[in-house]
């Protein structure tokens, strides 16, 4: 006999062997219907896995998220056993679950496109009336590389994972090498839709063969599906890379300008002036100074602040004067610490705050390109200060009342922060252990003493610190990363950056990096998404069209829109040859807030009709100051 103790403290006596699915029949019908895995002694498992030993037990549904990753992963596993029916010979190589769904990288023996991929479904529908049970072996080594001898990517696999044992699952003639756990038979995946088809480099290297990835989305409920697919279509209506061709923001040129380098037209470029203008207002009013850098940067500063080392891969080649590399700039941090360093510093003139608008360069590999949210050209609006330790927690009270001002301006007000830690396992930091720790400790410590809450996220931390990002929530429920704070000890001693400190001895300071939207082209993809399209009137590149009822008004329309623009609106004149109706439709379409109709009535009384956006036909004669003050308080309160 052995006990379990459950999750509102009550103790389960069970019979040596018991398996978990027994376990949970007998404490009710319903938990052995909607559980799919356990948590015992704290570590996820199979329902078939006997309770020897006892420990805590807690079941896992498939309404909490380890619930529906695990119901994902089988998903995954019923589509790569459909493919393998009905494409035999294909090769499996990995299938994970991701958000809101999952995929699977395939050598198929054949090909595959989004045509084929109702037939798939409906194996899998098959696979699932079936009701496999889904049963986990461990095997040795030797034995998976007997099954896998025809497959190089599990052989890759197999030699990779610690130890002597593996572990397979089956699920009748199909078995797949894999950690588990899963669902305890086919019949218990719920309702799933096959969506896309892509092609993927094995590992992410274009040097390896190239695959087949079918995506997938997989959910409790039919209803939960529907639901999703629904969200899926809204947000391809709002889909920035559509938006931005037909609202005329931006466009890229591969062939002429390259991948990835968005070319911005007229009111593209205007709302990023706005966008960055915003911040940059903000930002002075809380005591940061904006500095300039340039573009090029000598390789030797990005080999002492570690960047090199640890940043290459994402760097673009190297232009060479002689004996000196240059490299294009991918980080603002190293020229901010040189002009630091530019001048002698006294603890009485910490903090310093930096700010700039960079344009930086980054060698995102072709295939992770798309639209404006994975660019290689990109502008930040980074700012690094410089403190003393017992100054951090002020500093990232600071930063942190930026963020939200902002944040909050653009309707960002559901996030939360993913507090990015070390991986004390992970390779690909500086080593500093006694830094590492100060700066974690400091970074707790500030969110603490914030009141915020946040999910400690080990292994995404920078190279050289560990930082706070904040995830926020569109309208659609999707998550971004827009913020960041970073707390660094370590680059500020690399580059010799100092300050005399009160007892007269030479000090190093401590370096925040603090970026408020991340990079404007990212950001401004989720606000066109955001908002699909229909900017609020303070960040719309045009405010107001003035639409003349006929040609003869098209005198007192231009009248009205200097008057407008000399008040500081951003207004245009629709002087198209279209007729009235044709113009309203298609400024309609460009989102346009105020459309402003002028005809023989209002040129003789100097008034404007005027069509708010999404009011339908709804007009209301007003005086032109009056037009102009009501604009000016929607801009002034930024709604």
């Amino acid at each position: 006999m052995a006990t379990v103790r459950l999750p509102d403290g009550k103790e389960l006596e069970v019979d040596s062997g018991e398996r978990l699915e027994d376990v949970a029949r007998r404490i009710g019908p319903r938990l052995a219907r909607e559980a799919v895995v356990a948590r015992l002694n704290g570590r996820l498992v199979d329902l078939d896995l006997p309770v020897d030993g006892g420990g805590d037990l807690q079941f896992v549904t498939t309404d909490s998220p380890e619930g529906l990753y695990v119901l994902r992963h089988s998903t995954a596993h019923a589509m790569a056993q459909a493919i393998v029916e009905l494409y035999p010979g294909s090769k499996l190589t990995i299938g994970p679950p991701v958000d809101n769904g999952f995929y699977y990288d395939i050598e198929v023996n054949g090909r595959i496109s989004e045509e084929d991929l109702p037939r798939i479904e409906e194996r899998m529908r098959e696979i699932v009336e079936r009701d496999l049970p889904i049963r986990r072996e461990e095997i040795s080594k030797e034995e998976a590389r007997e099954l896998y001898r025809d497959n190089p990517y599990k052989m890759e696999l197999i030699d990779e994972i610690p130890g002597e044992r593996v572990s397979i699952y089956r699920q009748g003639d199909f078995f797949d090498l894999c950690r588990g756990p899963h669902v305890p038979s086919t019949g218990r995946l719920g309702a799933f839709r096959l969506q896309s088809v892509a092609g993927a480099y094995w590992r992410g290297d274009e040097n390896n063969p190239m695959l087949t990835r079918i995506y997938g989305t997989a959910w409790p409920t039919e209803k939960q599906l529907r639901a999703h697919l629904k969200r899926l279509e809204e947000a391809k209506a709002r889909d920035h890379r559509r938006l931005g061709r037909e609202l005329d923001l931006f466009t890229f040129a591969p062939e002429d300008v390259g991948a990835g380098i968005p070319l911005f037209l007229p009111k593209g470029e205007t709302l990023r002036h706005l966008m960055e203008g915003f911040v940059r207002e903000v930002q002075t009013r809380h005591g940061y100074q904006h500095v300039w850098t340039g573009h090029l940067v000598n390789e030797r500063l990005y080999a002492r602040s570690g960047h090199l080392e640890h940043y290459r891969d994402a760097m673009f080649p190297p232009m060479r004067d002689g004996e000196t590399a240059y490299r294009l700039k991918p980080m603002n941090c190293p020229s901010h610490m040189t002009l630091f360093n530019s001048r002698p510093h006294s603890y009485r003139d910490l903090p310093v705050r930096y700010a700039e608008f960079a344009t930086l360069y980054r060698y995102e590999k072709s295939g992770e390109l798309s639209g404006l949210t994975r660019v290689r050209s990109l502008t930040q609006d980074d700012a690094h200060v410089f403190c003393t330790e017992e100054q951090v927690q002020e500093e990232f009270a600071r930063a942190l009342a930026i963020i939200r001002e902002v944040l909050d301006a653009y309707g960002f007000t559901d996030y939360r922060v993913r507090l990015s830690l070390r991986d004390p396992e992970g390779g690909k930091y500086i080593a500093d252990e006694e830094k590492w720790v100060r700066a974690e400790g400091a970074l707790r410590v500030a969110l603490d003493a914030a009141g915020i809450d946040y999910d400690p996220a080990p292994g995404e931390a920078a190279f050289y610190g560990p930082k706070a990002d904040f995830m926020a929530r569109d309208v659609l429920g999707r998550e971004w990363q827009l913020s960041t704070i970073q707390v660094d000890f370590i680059q500020p001693g690399r580059l010799g950056c100092e300050y005399v400190g009160e007892d007269g001895e030479r000090h190093t300071p401590v370096l925040l990096h603090r970026a408020v939207t991340g990079t404007t082209e990212r950001f401004m993809a989720v606000l066109i998404e955001h908002y699909a399209g229909a900017f609020p009137v303070w960040l719309s590149p045009v405010q107001a069209v003035v639409i003349p009822v006929a040609d003869r008004h098209l005198g007192y329309a231009r009248r009205v829109c200097e008057a407008l623009s000399r008040e500081g609106l951003r207004a245009e004149v629709d002087d198209s040859p279209n007729s009235m109706q044709k113009k309203i439709r298609e400024n309609a379409r460009q989102k346009i807030p105020y459309l402003l109709v002028v005809g023989d009535r209002e040129e003789e009384s100097g008034t404007v009709n005027v069509r708010r956006r999404g009011e339908g036909k709804r007009q209301t004669k007003m005086a032109l100051r009056g037009f102009v003050e009501r604009v000016r308080e929607e801009v002034a309160a930024r709604r």
